[in-house]
């Protein structure tokens, strides 16, 4: 379906120092999978620095992404951290103490509109967001995620 998003990356309990650290860890992650360019790792952190994206939701998450044109493959990429990890807050001038990270990898966002109407309504919910954060290993996150993000919470 044109607007699924495909798992490309899938991290559970990621062990990281910082956000800069998670951010560089899931890029080469996608680098290595050939789903971005390589110059996706610097822009991504860059615009975290300039545009943070912590969301102080039930339990923080943060949404970085980068230029369009840096993805060579749309989908997300996902992980769950070891521990809280200071992001920035959006729009704020505080930090959030981070538990998963969700990078939309998008070419063009109107056509995964209704996709990311449903990304924005997991990290929304604690429960959602919870059964993410007790998934015990990639597989189990993997399964865990396409069930909530098809909508199905069975």
């Amino acid at each position: 379906m044109a607007e699924e998003l495909e798992l490309i990356v899938v991290v559970a309990h990621l062990e990281v120092g910082d956000a800069e650290d998670a951010l560089r860890s899931l890029a080469a992650r996608l680098l290595e999978e050939g789903a971005v360019t390589v110059d996706f790792p610097e822009a991504l952190r860059e615009r975290e620095r300039q545009y943070p994206t912590g969301l102080p939701t039930p339990i923080p998450t943060a949404i970085p992404h980068a230029d369009p044109a840096l993805v060579r493959r749309p989908g997300l990429a996902l992980a769950t951290l070891a521990r809280p990890v200071d992001f920035g807050e959006m729009g704020g001038e505080g930090t959030v103490g981070v538990r998963v990270v969700a990078m939309p990898l998008l070419t063009d966002a109107a056509s995964h509109l209704r996709a990311l109407q449903r990304l924005m309504g997991v990290l929304r919910s604690e429960d959602a967001v919870g059964r993410l954060l007790e998934a015990e290993d990639e597989d189990e996150l993997r399964r865990c995620a396409g069930e909530l993000l098809e909508g199905e919470t069975a």
